[in-house]
């Protein structure tokens, strides 16, 4: 499952025993595969491939915490490359939950193009939808894997983004719901080239649910929030203590005749 921040693998709960997002770098994707787009078609996978690099992703249009984070986060990361959606690569976002609808896609479509002011763009994201057999057969492809709970209602899975040669062929992953605008251009660049990156480490972020009784999302993302926040907490701690070391030492090798702390000398 790769790494997993925060949680310790034996302590993982039994939504996410089945969750991953393996890398299969190279894979052809089956782009005949048949789903629908956000008005309703019918359309083989294989539409948005031939000419251009593809950026995608997997969600489902009713979660509530990951998925549009990772919506948010392929948008931002967008707004700061010089490439254009249509013109010069697609996006491809593909719903998981079979229950998900063409009303829905376009709704969630419309909902973030309005949001990041990009409707000029429309033509280049593409919301597609399907059934369950179809579902399967991309996901599994690209390494994918969610976990239903009947409990919640909702699913367990983790985030991330994809980039694929003009052949359908995975080239490169992204993990998390912030990407690099540098790493995802030269990616596209590769990308567009058939050229498939190497495999980068799996710093897996879960989603499971958001609990409406306590008004909070499930452990295992707060686990992860927490952990981040400890370790940014401890960098600037860190931080501040190396320069006020690096102060004092400055301090006494300016003053004649004051001796340097041998430790601090080498600090």
């Amino acid at each position: 499952m790769g790494h997993q921040v925060g949680i310790v693998a034996s302590n993982v709960p039994p939504q996410f025993k089945a969750v991953t997002f393996a890398q299969r770098l190279n894979q052809q994707m089956p782009l005949d595969t048949m789903l629908q787009d956000e008005a309703g078609r019918a359309v083989p996978l294989g539409q948005y491939f031939g000419q251009k690099p593809v950026v995608l992703a997997f969600v489902y249009y009713q979660c509530p915490m990951l998925c549009p984070l990772t919506l948010n986060g392929i948008s931002s990361a967008l707004k700061a490359i010089p490439f254009t959606p249509g013109k010069d690569f697609e996006v491809v976002v593909v719903s998981f939950d079979p229950r998900d609808t063409p009303e829905s896609a376009n709704a969630k479509k419309q909902a973030h193009l309005a949001h990041w002011s990009a409707q000029s763009t429309a033509n280049g994201w593409h919301f597609l939808t399907g059934d369950q057999a179809s579902i399967e057969r991309v996901t599994s492809a690209a390494g994918f894997t969610y976990q239903w709970d009947e409990k919640t209602g909702q699913f367990a899975h983790v985030s991330g983004v994809l980039t694929l040669t003009p052949e359908g062929r995975l080239a490169r992953y992204f993990y998390g719901v912030e990407y690099s605008p540098k790493e995802l251009r030269l990616a596209l660049v590769e990308s567009s080239q058939g050229r498939i990156g190497s495999k980068v480490e799996e710093l897996l972020l879960y989603c499971f649910h958001y609990d409406p009784t306590v008004g909070r999302y499930g452990w295992a993302v707060m686990a992860l929030v927490r952990a981040g926040g400890a370790l940014t907490v401890a960098f600037i701690l860190g931080f501040i203590v190396l320069m006020r070391r690096r102060e004092r030492r400055a301090y006494k090798e300016r003053r004649p005749g004051v001796p340097v702390d041998p430790v601090e000398r080498h600090a």
